[in-house]
């Protein structure tokens, strides 16, 4: 064998196992990176997940509002990627508990019973109004006293959350709520998930909990694609509010109160 002819054959070989490495070392970084995401969503590969969603009010049958099912078609694109299978649920008929499977909960407490259970449960330093009466504060969230108030078409808020189920028995899936003041909101907290879940992940950890507020941005002309992170408000959402605390005691105390019967 010539020189180079040898030459040309280590040079095949060296470029084969550059290839070949290449190929393992972005195989097993996309592996990785799939884990991760599978571990934050509580997705497993071949899993089951819930999608809670309201009824549509201005229909007689059971369809969803259209804002409602882009959400699902944006956490739809993030399930299937985790090769998990999903099952849709309107909130009136999802009654069960929590933990055992991931679930994703979509609308405001108005329409979505379930997820404002949920609210009341998990995040009880959130105050939702839900008079139907037109006003100012109509859909106004309150978070450690401030109020923030919804502008039709201009600015409205949105409340995105993953609450880690505490599971002694394995039942430790997270529940994922997004809680607009508008439709138009609850989508865009889907999509600000599916793009920004590496980064949050990164954050607050693979299991953690975390409650964020987000802002749409002149959606009249933009639709649900500006947002804005207006505070993260974990410790504020999932602390105790004084309101429920003072009934809490006031209910207590009328139970002492009140005579053996």
């Amino acid at each position: 064998m010539s020189d180079d002819l040898r030459n040309l054959v280590l040079g095949l070989l060296a470029a084969a196992v550059c290839v070949a490495a290449g190929w393992f070392a972005r195989s097993y970084l996309w592996k990785r990176r799939l884990r991760r995401k599978q571990r934050f969503f509580g997705l497993p590969t071949d899993s089951e997940c819930l999608l809670v969603v309201p009824r549509d009010p201005g229909s007689r049958g059971w369809s969803l509002a259209r804002h409602d099912a882009f959400a699902l078609l944006e956490l739809a694109a993030v399930i299937q990627e985790c090769g998990a299978h999903t099952e849709v649920l309107a909130h009136d008929t999802s009654w069960q508990g929590f933990g055992a499977r991931t679930e994703f909960c979509v609308g405001g407490p108005v329409e979505n019973s379930r997820l404002a259970a949920h609210l009341r449960s998990m995040l009880p330093g959130v105050e939702v109004n839900t008079d139907p009466a037109p006003g100012p504060l109509q859909g106004a969230i309150t978070i450690g006293g401030s109020a923030y108030e919804m502008e039709k078409g201009s600015v409205e808020y949105v409340l995105l959350a993953r609450l880690a189920a505490a599971g002694d028995t394995g039942n430790d899936r997270p529940v994922f709520l997004f809680s607009g003041q508008r439709g138009i909101a609850t989508q865009a907290a889907a999509r600000y998930l599916a793009r920004h879940h590496v980064r949050l992940a990164r954050k607050h950890g693979v299991d953690g909990t975390f409650c964020l507020l987000l802002k749409v941005v002149n959606s009249q002309s933009y639709g649900s694609d500006v947002v804005e992170l207006v505070a993260d408000v974990t410790k504020q959402a999932t602390a105790t509010s004084r309101s429920a605390a003072r009934a809490a005691a006031k209910k207590l105390s009328q139970r002492d109160q009140s005579p053996a019967t």
